[in-house]
């Protein structure tokens, strides 16, 4: 027996060393840009009267969604109301697009499709994750063009590579793209206009949020507090991409707030980034922004101190970038509550208003003209600490080495997708996650490029989500709906006394947004963490949500990490 296998080793050996079969190839490697010159078509010039001055009226235009919020309220609400609450039973599929990543992608596992659909005069342009970027016919769903950016494979992408959105002006679509390039593409064939870079992928930046067009300016936040970086916000000239200004969340020795930061070094890595589209009052003129967690995430040793302007929002003149006032939701934030949870603004008994559901498990209410306090409430559990009516808070459970269990877990109480708020019934709706965790707090070195995190969260227990409506003036609930998972997905509203969103399961659902009860309900099939939006062309109306389950799902839904991950655009509409 060993000699036979040894005559056989043998003659495996000399068969090796002969010459090698020459196969040929059957596929060569493509560039980019060759992907995206294979689906080159062109698209109705319909963004070039998109100014900084049309998009202060969005709200007149309601057959179009032309900003990231809709409008720059950031309300989320619409005026159609062809689709209502006596008939949104009868909608259907009107088209749907489909996409699957092509090739290798960074964080494969992660990638999800949570973009906020914009749509000008009957053509949408949708982002997607990886680079991506479409402009397809509202109607009918065809792709007009596509673009996509390269993205390196190895760019640190913390919490999934995804992106919200894209902004159109000028006969421009701008993007964000996830190693912070912010490119600037022919809205008519998606070929690159210009590019500017506003963040360092080696520092551990990248960006995820969708740009904000203010007059003449593009405006973006940077992402990548996880791993030690100096937030920043950066705005550039719509025409030729160049940079105007930049300011930093985290101020450095001399600059106002530097007190908070305990004396020593830790604000060149204190966090703060602003991945999350702001607001903006043109009366005013003033943009509200939220700012991310501070760094370590989890360990104040280094940092004692308020931590400014972390977990914050600040009201900056968007001209120059300058501070007008802030407010911190969080400070000394050593559970990952962040601060960038959307600011709505409202106007009510005269008043102008900010609201904001802050993922710390507490509803403010601003007055935007100055940042002072109206009201604070909780709006779900909030064991972490207290909150008075004068906005004085109390921490009470802190991460500890072997672990203490609080709520809300770290991706709050209400994560980034956003709420919204209806005119008519003068009521917020809110997407909330219900759901505790375990944080722990462990010493770490700083070392760049990597996470800095100071410890961890591991969610525990029984979790759920709700879809709640609330009194703006008083935080208290008007109604709520439970799910069996973490609501993850934006709110849209509309003068139809509808509201609308999605569930990790893959349920997209309309409810009355007056009672609460649940009209209307469509499987598509894949979980939702997404921005639904609605429009119309020849007057039809047509709701749009994105489908593909991802991003940071041990966060705030781990027992759907086996859920189904295709990715598909659903449209709706009232057969005809």
């Amino acid at each position: 027996m060993r000699t036979a296998t040894i005559a056989l080793l043998a003659l495996s050996a000399a068969a090796c060393a002969g010459p090698r079969p020459q196969y040929p190839v059957t596929r060569t490697a493509a560039p980019f840009p060759a992907y995206n010159e294979a689906i080159r078509g062109t698209a109705p010039n319909v963004t070039a009267s998109v100014t900084g001055d049309r998009l202060t009226r969005a709200r007149a235009e309601p057959q179009n969604w032309m900003t990231y919020y809709g409008a720059y309220d950031g309300q989320r609400f619409s005026s159609l109301d062809q689709v209502n609450a006596t008939n949104v039973s009868r909608l259907r599929p009107a088209w749907n697009f489909q996409f699957a990543p092509i090739g290798l992608i960074a964080t494969p596992a992660t990638y999800s499709f949570e973009a906020a659909p914009i749509v000008v005069d009957g053509v949408m342009f949708v982002s997607g994750w990886d680079g991506y970027v479409w402009a397809l016919d509202a109607v009918t769903g065809q792709v007009l063009w596509q673009y996509q950016h390269a993205i390196p494979l190895d760019v640190p992408l913390c919490c999934g590579n995804v992106n919200r959105g894209v902004a159109v002006a000028q006969g421009k679509v701008i993007v964000a793209t996830q190693n912070a390039h912010l490119v600037a593409l022919d809205a008519t064939n998606g070929q690159k206009v210009w590019e500017q870079v506003f963040g360092d992928v080696r520092a551990g930046e990248s960006a995820t949020m969708a740009p904000l067009v203010v007059k003449n300016l593009v405006i973006v936040g940077s992402s990548g507090a996880e791993y030690g970086v100096r937030g920043h916000m950066d705005a550039f000239d719509v025409d030729t991409g160049r940079r105007i200004w930049r300011r930093y969340n985290v101020p450095r020795p001399g600059e106002p707030g530097i007190e908070t930061w305990g004396g020593g070094d830790a604000w060149e890595r204190g966090g703060g980034t602003a991945w999350i589209t702001g607001t903006y009052d043109p009366e005013l003129d003033l943009v509200y922004w939220g700012t991310g967690n501070p760094g370590p995430v989890f360990d104040d040793r280094e940092r004692p101190g308020a931590n400014l302007y972390t977990s914050s929002v600040v009201a900056i003149d968007p001209d120059d970038g300058t501070t007008r006032w802030h407010y911190q939701w969080t400070p000394t934030d050593v559970w990952d509550y962040d601060g960038v949870n959307e600011n709505i603004l409202i106007d009510r008994d005269g008043r102008k208003l900010l609201a904001h559901f802050d993922k710390n498990g507490y509803y403010f209410l601003l007055d935007r003209t100055n940042g002072q306090l109206v009201t604070v409430a909780p709006f779900a559990r909030a064991t972490w600490g207290d909150i008075d009516r004068a906005g004085r808070v109390t921490p009470r459970l802190k991460p500890t080495p072997q672990g203490t269990e609080i709520c809300p877990g770290p991706a709050g109480a209400k994560e980034w997708p956003h709420a919204a708020y209806n005119p008519r019934t003068g009521l917020l709706y809110a997407p909330i996650i219900e759901a505790c965790a375990e944080f722990r707090v462990r010493p770490v070195e700083f070392r760049e490029g990597l996470f800095y995190l100071g410890g961890e969260a591991e969610v525990k227990g029984e979790q759920w989500g709700q879809v709640k409506a609330i009194d703006p003036m008083t935080g208290r609930e008007a109604w709520s709906w439970r799910a069996p998972h973490p609501m993850v997905a934006s709110i849209l509203t509309t003068a139809g006394d509808l509201v609308f969103t999605g569930e990790p399961n893959g349920y997209f659902s309309a409810w009355n947004a007056r009672t609460g009860e649940v009209l209307w309900r469509y499987q598509t099939g894949n979980g939702i963490h997404s921005n639904p939006v609605t429009y119309s062309v020849n007057g039809k109306q047509y709701i749009a949500v994105p489908t593909g389950w991802g991003g940071w799902l041990e966060g705030f839904a781990p027992e759907m990490f086996g859920a189904p991950r295709g990715t598909a655009l659903f449209v709706f509409a009232l057969p005809d």
